[in-house]
Parts: C-alpha cells; structure tokens; sequence
C-alpha cells in the first residue's frame, strides 16, 4: 500500500496524495525517509510490548502506543476506535493527545462520520480527509465533525485480519494541508498489523475469561478425566495431532483459526519443544494453500555457507560442488507454506535477503541473474527473545516486524498443566506401535509426579521420559522414575566393562531392586509382584529365567514369597 485515498469519490478511491505546503505552526511532520527509520524502531518496541502484556495492561499500552505516536509524527491526536459489543459499529474506544489539546472524545460513533466508515468498510484503504475541502456534499457531516474537533487534516487508517475490519486508527492534525507522504502512510499500515494481532487476543481473552468459569469448574472436570481419558487422547477439533483443552492452548488454536485463512505472515514464538511445528502444519492444514506443499527448513541445522543455497537454489558451477543445479526450497513451496525454524539462527546478510521475498516475492538462485518470482506464505518460528534481538541489532528489525505481523506465543508444557493427562495417554498410544508394549495403568502417583514437574524440555521430553519409563515396566502398569535428575544406573545394570546395558540387564536389575525395597516378598502385603503390576506366579517365573534366585527362610513359609531376593 502506497497511497492514501482522499475524499473527491466514494469508489473506487483514488490512489494518490492530497499534499501540501501549509504549516502555520512551524512544525514539519518527519520526512519518508525519516519515518520510515524511525518507525522501525517504534514498530518493534510496540510489538514486543504488545507481545507479552497481560490480559489487564492492554488498555494502558493501547493509550500509550497512541501518545507514542502523537509524538513521533507530530499530530496534535491519535485515536483508536473498536466495534461496539451490542451494536458492533466502531466507536473510539482509546485516546491520546498534545499537551494543551482534548483528546478525541471516548464515543465518538459512525454516526458522526458516515462516509468515512462507509469507505473503511468498503475499501479496506486509508482515507485522508481535511477540512478545507469543501465541495462534496457526500462527506459533509464528516467534515462538519472534523471541524467541530478542532482538526484540519485527519488520516483514518483502517486495522484489518484478512477481509475483517477490526477497528480504525485516526491520526488528527490542527495544521493546514497536513502532509501525509506515501512512504510514511505505508509504515503507518504495518502499525495497524500490530494492533490488527492486539485486537484479536483482546477480544479472544475477553469471551474466553467469560465462558471458563470459575477455577473450580476447572478442576473438577480435571478430576474426573482420569477415567475417560484411558480409551483415547482428546483430539483439538480440526487440529490433527494437537492435544489439549487447557486454556493456553485454546488461546494459540483460536488465533491460529483465525490466521488460516490468510496469506499473513505468523511468527511462532516458544521454548523449544512446545510443539511450534505441529502448530505451523495446523495452520497450513486450514489455510487455502493446502493443496501444496508445507516445506521445512530447519534454520539453525544446516551451516549459514549452505543455508542460502537451501533456501533459493543455486546453479551449476555456483559454488565448489554444485555439480548440477538444484530448485531452491523458496520455489518448491511455490504457492504453499514455507515454515522457518529457527529463524533467529539465519545470518545477518541473508536475512535481507529473506526480507526481500518477503516484501516482493523475488530472488536469484546462487549463480544465476535471473530474477525468479513466487507465491509463498511464511510462518517462521524461534524460541529467542526476536523482539530483544532486533533492539540489540542482532536481528534485522524491519525483518522481525515483517514475520511478527501475527505473532503467536506457544506456551510451555508447564502453563498448560491440565493437558499433560491427556498427553500422556496419547503419547502411550503412540508407543504401543513402536515399542511393542502396551500400557493401560498409569498409578495416581505416578500421574501426579509428571503434572507437578517443571518440564524444561516440553513435550519432547515427556515423549522420552515415557519412553524410558514403557521400556523399564515390565507389566501393564507405568512405573515412573524420579524426574529432573541424573541417575545411575542401577546393580546389576552393566558390567565392570562399561558396555550399553541391554533390555534384559536392565528389566533383571529393575525386578531385583523393587525385591530389594519389598524386602523379599512377593506375595503378601506390600508384595513386589503388585508395584510390578503383575501376579506372583509370573514374577516367579520372570526371576528364574533371569537368574534371580530365591532365597529361603523360616519368614518365607509365613509371608506367602521369599523373605529377600540373594542379590548377586
């Protein structure tokens, strides 16, 4: 978008500028240029604010953002208006001003400037309207109203999600023939991708808060999933592989459905293996791109010497070893979704690189001039701290706000406790086809322990603790060991010569220690064939072909089972 449209029709607008030589204060808004470099640093500041805020703070960071503004272009007023809840037409909602001027009233309605919403709505283009012209009737109740606040020149910039309108952002001058240049009026619509995101978890965060409930709701239904959970995982709907009801995930699910559908770059944020790429594969899955490929690259796997090469292709001879010349990953996603992870890792020179495809949808291949042209969408993913990086310079900024249009925060497994039941019981599932062993008891203590722990590594390392743990139980029921801690491996479970331990050496050490802790007994109370999660004739039976011998004692012929295992 480079133009503005101004009041002379009502469609199609024109696409040019009004400009203008008027300045009776003295004061000159920013140059393009000027803008444009300063916007940058603004637009990342205000996305990483906006980024991380609670659910309560956003009201003050939206008048912030505003007085920001204000300052930055030299406006006397910037407002934001948002739908009514009842009616669901826009009225301003958030306000901010110079010192010495009234802010735009709190309510102002469509009412009030009817052309204007008519061609926000239409359009879905920025309309300049000033005071000075006169001449259309067709705006004249909007002029009156600019006027009437003491504006000459007024800038409505609409804030759209693919064909929704969302709200509006207005920026209000006292000056004669305010000048609003294209370069500028372009940036200014990068601001409106910022709050188009703010807007969309506010209004989630909102009807979500409103239809939970009360925590105890929460917890009652988790008491009772225990039982139900055992015939199979909770599946998110339309989210193949997506497991949870929590609300952090419903949150991500909500703004990922809402996102699909558009060609909107999404930048996933998150600690590393909370599943970022499961949710890129979702958002391709209901995007209208799914009939092409979903193609991956791994940014920080392969050597920033290969990465350019990975990414757009090189020719014959480009480089020492390329043999024959190769399509690039950029071209293979050709009309799909190109998903980045880690794209923090990407070297600084072909970040400007990536910045241009994404800005004009053009590249060469190494060794080639010819200029290739693409349609791809971008959902990139990192768990750095980009908005820091970009204010660090370690990350270009114009880049970061180009992927952060859409962000998404993926939470971690431990903001999302009351999905790890759910997790377990799909992830044993999963195992049962791999392993070979089924599981169908997972104790309450050991459930317990895997809900309480902090899980550094996510979901990934859930999926190996429960591997672990399938492979160390020797019957039907999950035996969990201790969590976060390294330990060794237990008597018996290698040989002084240091080899790999194998699956017998270590089902015979884990039998002979839960013998060890039953003091012998495996029938009885407290037996050890009941913490196998198996009957007594059967651990008999496992500890003669194990070599475990039996060790006999006038307690033994009362207990039911050896008194203790003779330990070897």
């Amino acid at each position: 978008m480079s133009a503005v449209a101004p009041v002379e029709r009502v469609a199609p607008l024109p696409h040019h500028l009004r400009l203008a030589t008027g300045n009776p204060e003295g004061r000159t808004a920013p140059s393009g240029a000027e803008a444009a470099d300063g916007l940058d640093a603004l637009l990342v500041e205000m996305s990483g604010e906006l980024l991380g805020a609670p659910f309560e703070a956003m009201d003050a960071l939206f008048t912030r953002a505003l007085t920001r503004l204000v300052a930055f272009l030299g406006v006397e007023r910037a407002s934001i208006a948002l739908p009514d809840p009842i009616t669901g037409k826009p009225c301003v909602t958030h306000s901010a001003a110079r010192s010495g001027v009234r802010p735009a009233p709190i309510g102002l309605s469509e009412s009030e400037l009817p052309w204007v919403s008519r061609q926000l709505r239409l359009q879905r283009e920025p309309v300049a309207l000033s005071a000075e012209t006169r001449a259309y009737p067709e705006a004249g109740v909007d002029l009156a109203t600019v006027r009437a606040h003491g504006m000459a020149s007024v800038l409505f910039l609409p804030v759209t999600a693919g064909t929704r309108l969302l709200g509006v952002l207005s920026l209000g001058s006292a000056q004669v023939d305010r000048l609003w240049l294209p370069a500028l009026v372009a940036r200014l619509r990068l601001v409106g991708g910022i709050l188009a995101w703010a807007f969309l978890r506010l209004d989630h965060e909102r009807r979500l808060k409103k239809s939970l409930g009360e925590a105890d709701a929460l917890r009652e239904r988790l008491e009772a999933e225990h039982e139900y959970l055992r015939a199979g995982p909770l599946l998110a709907e339309g989210f193949d592989g997506i497991v949870g009801e929590s609300a952090a995930l419903a949150t991500v699910l909500f703004m990922a459905e809402q996102v699909a559908p558009m060609n909107t770059a999404v930048l996933l944020l998150g600690e590393t293996g909370t599943g970022k790429e499961l949710i890129a594969q979702a958002i391709h899955a209901k995007s209208h791109r799914r009939d092409r490929p979903l193609v991956k690259v791994n940014c920080a796997a392969l050597p920033p010497t290969l990465i350019e090469s990975e990414l757009f292709g090189h020719e014959k001879g480009a480089f020492t070893g390329a043999v024959a010349r190769r399509m690039g990953r950029f071209e293979l996603a050709d009309h799909g979704t190109l998903f980045l992870d880690e794209v923090g890792e990407l070297p600084l020179p072909l970040q400007a690189k990536l910045l241009r495809v994404l800005q004009e949808g053009e590249f060469e291949r190494l060794g080639s001039t010819v200029t290739r042209t693409v349609d791809v969408r971008v959902i990139a993913a990192s768990n750095r701290d980009l908005s820091a990086a970009a204010r660090e310079d370690t990350f270009r900024s114009d880049l970061y706000y180009r992927l952060a249009v859409f962000p998404i925060q993926v939470p971690p497994l431990r903001a999302r406790r009351q999905d790890i039941p759910l997790l377990v019981w799909h992830i044993l599932g999963q195992l049962v086809g791999a392993l070979g062993r089924k599981i169908d008891r997972v104790p309450a203590a050991a459930m317990e322990r895997l809900v309480s722990y902090a899980w550094p590594g996510n979901i990934r390392e859930l999926r190996n603790v429960l591997e672990r743990a399938v492979i160390l139980s020797p019957g039907s029921t999950l035996l969990v060991d201790d969590l976060g801690e390294e330990r060794p491996l237990p008597p018996g479970a290698a040989g002084d010569d240091g080899r790999i331990p194998t699956l017998v050496d270590l089902e015979r050490a884990h039998i002979a220690r839960v013998l060890e802790l039953c003091q012998g007994r495996v029938r009885g109370s407290g037996n050890a064939a009941e913490q196998l999660g198996i009957n007594a004739s059967t651990l008999y039976s496992r500890m003669k072909k194990l070599g475990i011998p039996r060790a006999t004692s006038p307690s033994e012929s009362l207990s039911g089972g050896p008194a203790r295992p003779a330990m070897t």
